[in-house]
């Protein structure tokens, strides 16, 4: 059993998971800190709490680089699994602290609790992905840290740190929503490999973002609706103003609106570049 780090609340508990660099306690936190926050053992904010740290804690490795140093390589061979499961790993240890990050970040706004259950089911279920995937890397003799990673997504929580209507319209509806798009495609090529194993793990991660993207949107709507925003014109302003890069086609249409993303929010900004 890892040795967790004391804590007094859910904030604080959040702030110690993004604070470690051992990812196994990590993990480990994110989800005893939803177990007990879901009981209802935990109250919300402590005055003992630390504060929120501007960087999550990291390994060693892997070695952070530029997005565009990241090599590609062909999933047709066991190196090209290896280095795409790398990459997802990679996406699964952020996203754990993007969730404990707006729980951590945004826990004096004025929402309910509710809020909190689920990005604290969003980190619980993020830190059971990321231990799949490097469960997976572990069975083909590999592990996380193996291979360099970019260090893009950490930006996106920078960006947004003080606005948590902005911080919902990049991280779980463009980052998180972009998973629904890659993975089907992803999971049958690992079909078509024979890695049957690997498609498995990605099924999991598949239907469990659906849900993520859908507590991104809810809580969206629910910000605008104070103010009588348009949700969707809200959701382009936000992007234009904090997100770099343009959002990139196909859409898996079906899938995001099911989680409440309507094309309405993102068609019209497909071919736009923001700055």
């Amino acid at each position: 059993m890892t040795k967790l780090p004391q804590f007094h609340s859910l904030r604080g508990a959040a702030i110690e998971a993004i604070r470690s660099a051992d990812l196994h306690q990590k993990t480990e936190l994110a989800q005893e800190a939803a177990r007990r926050w879901q009981g209802r053992k935990l109250s919300l904010r402590s005055p003992l709490d630390r504060a929120v740290p501007e960087r999550p804690g990291r390994p060693a490795r892997p070695m952070l680089t530029p997005p565009t140093q990241v090599k590609r390589r062909s999933l047709g061979s066991l190196k090209g699994r290896i280095a795409l499961l790398h990459a997802i790993a990679h996406i699964e240890l952020n996203a754990v602290d993007l969730a404990l990050d707006i729980v951590a970040r945004f826990a004096s706004e004025p929402v309910p609790n509710s809020f909190f259950d689920g990005w604290m089911q969003v980190a619980f279920e993020e830190a059971k992905h990321f231990r799949m995937v490097r469960q997976r890397l572990n069975d083909l003799g590999a592990d996380y840290g193996d291979l360099p990673a970019h260090d893009g997504l950490w930006q996106a929580a920078h960006d947004t740190r003080n606005d948590l209507t902005a911080r919902l319209a990049v991280v779980p509806l463009i980052l998180e929503a972009r998973g629904l798009d890659v993975t089907p495609p992803l999971r049958a090529k690992m079909r078509e490999t024979g890695d049957h194993e690997s498609a498995s793990v990605l099924d999991v991660i598949y239907e469990d973002e659906k849900g993520h993207v859908a507590v991104g949107a809810k809580w969206f709507r629910f910000l605008c609706a104070p103010q009588k925003k348009d949700p969707a014109a809200t959701f382009q302003a936000l992007v234009r103003a904090n997100f770099r890069g343009p959002l990139k086609a196909p859409f898996n249409d079906v899938a995001r609106a099911e989680a409440g993303l309507t094309p309405s929010f993102y068609r019209s900004m497909t071919a736009s570049t923001n700055i």
